[in-house]
């Protein structure tokens, strides 16, 4: 009975050491990220000497070889560059102008192509305005309804879903699919309000995405910001609007050949399994990209620049990836988890942070319900930093073909979401919207949980 409650008690006191160690580490690489960080200088330098990166075009080549310098930087074992091949869609000029009532001129509006969109070959479209609030309520309405105009989706982004990620999820369909319902009633055209939770008049890019199983006609799609869609909405209810579109964007032929970045440290017991981190380092081809995902990719690089300065010897290789082409067509994600398979490589977590630099609020997983609970069981570790969010399913376009092609459980920063859907895919994502406090603290948030599971895996 002694032996049995001496052994119980030894190992209540070797569990109790190790979450003092944990927490000693945790508190570690809080304060060299918070004090010494590099995240926030190396963001500046992204979105003020490259800016904007559209995969495929001479910004995005810029900011690879920004990416691989600022790897060696942080003091990467190994840094090397991993080719894919990408698409380069052009924007060029564009305008759309809107006239309220037959005897009222022209007045020009603030409008955005869609990413992917086909243009109007620079030539100007003119028709009447046809506004709809649902695909329901386009496909109820008779076809010579809506035959030779452009329709007007109306789709609010919904206020009521305090995570807004959920919001963007309810309406981004509208921004993507459009195009082709609205042709296959015969529309030549397609504005749509913006996924957009800002009281302002900012529109919002993003990707679309032709369906030639709904409609072999490509039509162009343009997006506003609200106040200017609510002002389209009024005077649609009091009669005939018409619209004015011109643009220049089209989709260039030819695949373009661009990089994903990587840089890693070797792990000292098991190299062989591997935790990747990363964002994407493209961007639309407005503002500077700098919350969606300047802030990821510089966030994954703070982690080895930390566990290099601390001295950390990671039992698992810590890998740090910038990925090419996330925002229309996710390539290279593709490329890396293709080359994972081919030099049957073992991942033993994929981890994104693409959900903007603001506080981080948890932690979200894509994986069994053994390992979540797993993971769960230091939340206490995290509390102290104002995490305590694990319940949401999270991981991340670029790294979902982990998932679907090798089954690698899957991980995602989650920050507070409250302002990302004001400034996403807008001018206005630029570096002095982004917070040098929130900005590392989830730089701190994936070190420490990237230290967790190389310690203890999975």
């Amino acid at each position: 009975m002694k032996f049995r409650l001496a052994f119980f008690f030894c190992i209540l006191l070797t569990v109790k050491i190790a979450a003092q160690e944990d927490s000693l580490m945790f508190r570690k690489i809080s304060d060299e990220i918070l004090l010494h960080g590099q995240c926030y200088n190396n963001l500046r330098v992204l979105c003020k000497t490259v800016g904007n990166r559209i995969s495929g075009s001479p910004a995005a080549a810029k900011a690879v070889i920004w990416g691989e310098q600022a790897m060696r930087a942080a003091g990467a074992d190994n840094v090397w560059l991993q080719p894919v091949d990408v698409p380069y869609w052009y924007r060029g000029k564009e305008s759309l102008a809107l006239k309220f009532g037959a005897k009222a001129n022209y007045k020009q509006v603030v409008a955005l192509s869609l990413g992917n969109s086909e243009g109007t070959g620079g030539k100007p479209l003119e028709a009447e305005v046809v506004m709809v609030h649902s695909f329901d309520e386009l496909k109820a309405m008779p076809d010579n309804a809506v035959k030779g105009k452009i329709v007007f989706f109306n789709y609010r982004f919904r206020q009521d879903f305090v995570f807004t990620f959920e919001g963007y999820g309810d309406g981004v369909k509208y921004r993507w699919a459009s195009p082709s319902i609205a042709a296959a009633k015969g529309a030549i055209g397609v504005i749509i309000r913006s996924m957009s939770t800002g009281e302002d008049d900012y529109p919002h890019t993003g990707g679309m995405h032709y369906m030639d199983s709904v409609s072999k006609i490509k039509i162009p799609e343009m997006a506003l910001g609200n106040y200017t869609a609510d002002t389209l909405e009024r005077y649609c209810l009091k009669g005939v609007v018409k619209a004015k579109m011109q643009s220049e964007c089209y989709n260039k032929p030819d695949k373009v050949h661009s990089y994903n970045v990587i840089g890693e440290i070797k792990g000292t017991e098991l190299p062989e399994k591997i935790i990747t981190v990363g964002g994407h380092l493209d961007s639309w081809d407005v503002g500077e990209g700098a919350q969606d995902d300047g802030a990821g990719c510089v966030q994954s690089i703070e982690i080895l620049r930390a566990f290099k300065a601390l001295g950390i010897k990671p039992k698992c290789t810590i890998r740090a990836v910038l990925f090419m082409n996330e925002e229309n067509g996710c390539k290279g994600g593709e490329a890396y988890a293709d080359s994972a398979i081919s030099k049957k490589e073992n991942h033993l977590i994929a981890i994104e942070t693409d959900a903007g630099g603001f506080t981080p609020r948890g932690i979200g997983f894509v994986m069994s319900d053994e390992q979540k609970d797993r993971l769960k069981k230091y939340k206490n570790l995290f509390l102290p930093y104002g995490i305590y969010e694990f319940n949401h399913d999270e991981g991340g376009s670029d790294i979902g073909p982990m998932k679907a092609k090798l089954n690698v459980p899957l991980a995602g920063l989650v920050p507070d979401s409250q302002r990302y859907f004001d400034i996403h895919h807008t001018r206005n994502d630029v570096f002095e919207n982004v917070n040098h406090r929130e900005l590392k603290l989830g730089s701190v948030a994936l070190a420490q949980f990237i230290w967790l599971v190389s310690k203890y895996g999975l």
